[in-house]
């Protein structure tokens, strides 16, 4: 039974404004700050009414007893699960609506379905030019234990985070990410010291039940940071040099120490990251820009 809560009624009551874009090309290879310009750039096309809330409510006998879909899914990651709501769009990144989470991950509905959502990924690196990689969680639904890049997430159906003017909706987003995940003051990674550098497409299983499909802004930051992992969402983290990653690669490959790699972030390491990581040491990154390209990864 799908039911709307006052709550998050009142949180999608705004209406909604998007910039006209033009489809963006594309390549096949084989996750506060507003813009008070926005709202006056943005053309008034409101989102078509394509997708009703999904978030479920369960009362808390259920839950106790056990009854709640996944009861024996985490607590935490259970109620972001239902809680959140993704940001569909289509295959050019167009907004066509909202999903849960639950729904945008099951493999069932991936494969049925449109569940592409928008996502980001941050790889942040310190003034020595390492770096920082997490292992998620041991309870994350989808790859858990494995290491990929700095904070993965998702840009949430809130007006905050569906801002296109600049990429902003999706750099607030990974602003708040890092706080949750890593404990990183929004102070030591200010919105505008985000790097849009490009935007992936890519589907992956996790096992049987879950996976993704996503649409993915891969955003970089140079900065050196204080951290303070939230348990919930990760298992451990560690800065590395190119060597050093380039040996958790080998490891990865092998199958040494079951060591587990990400795929949305296999795929970044395959194609851009060892090039970018040359202008993240000259200092010229936004030279490495290219937002107009989305890149169809398998």
């Amino acid at each position: 039974m799908r039911t709307t809560t006052a709550a998050a009624a009142a949180r999608l009551s705004f209406p909604i404004l998007i910039q006209q874009q033009k489809p963006p090309s594309f390549v096949n290879y084989g996750h506060h700050l507003f813009s008070s310009s926005s709202a006056s750039s943005a053309l008034a096309l409101r989102l078509p009414k394509v997708s009703r809330l999904t978030a479920r409510v369960f009362s808390s006998s259920q839950v106790a007893m056990g009854d709640a879909p996944d009861a024996g899914m985490d607590a935490v990651q259970r109620r972001l699960m239902f809680e959140d709501e993704c940001i569909l769009v289509d295959e050019s990144d167009r907004v066509v609506g909202h999903e849960s989470k639950y729904n945008c991950h099951l493999w069932e509905k991936i494969e049925s379905g449109n569940m592409l959502h928008r996502a980001f990924s941050v790889f942040l690196f310190n003034s020595k030019y390492e770096l920082l990689l997490q292992q998620r969680s041991a309870t994350k639904v989808t790859f858990p234990l494995v290491w990929t890049n700095t904070c993965c997430s998702h840009p949430l159906y809130r007006e905050s985070e569906l801002i296109d003017e600049d990429h902003l909706g999706v750099r607030n987003a990974a602003q708040r990410k890092l706080l949750d995940e890593l404990g990183i003051p929004a102070e030591d990674v200010p919105v505008d010291q985000f790097i849009p550098l490009g935007r992936i497409l890519y589907k992956a299983p996790s096992d049987g039940k879950w996976g993704e499909h996503e649409l993915d802004y891969l955003l970089f930051i140079v900065r050196d940071v204080n951290n303070n992992p939230n348990p919930d969402e990760v298992a451990d983290v560690k800065y590395v040099n190119r060597d050093q990653l380039k040996e958790l690669l080998r490891k990865a490959d092998a199958g040494e120490e079951g060591l587990k790699l990400s795929p949305w972030f296999r795929l970044v390491v395959d194609n851009f990251l060892f090039k970018w990581w040359d202008h993240v040491e000259k200092g010229t990154l936004k030279e490495a820009a290219d937002m107009k390209t989305i890149h169809k990864l398998t």
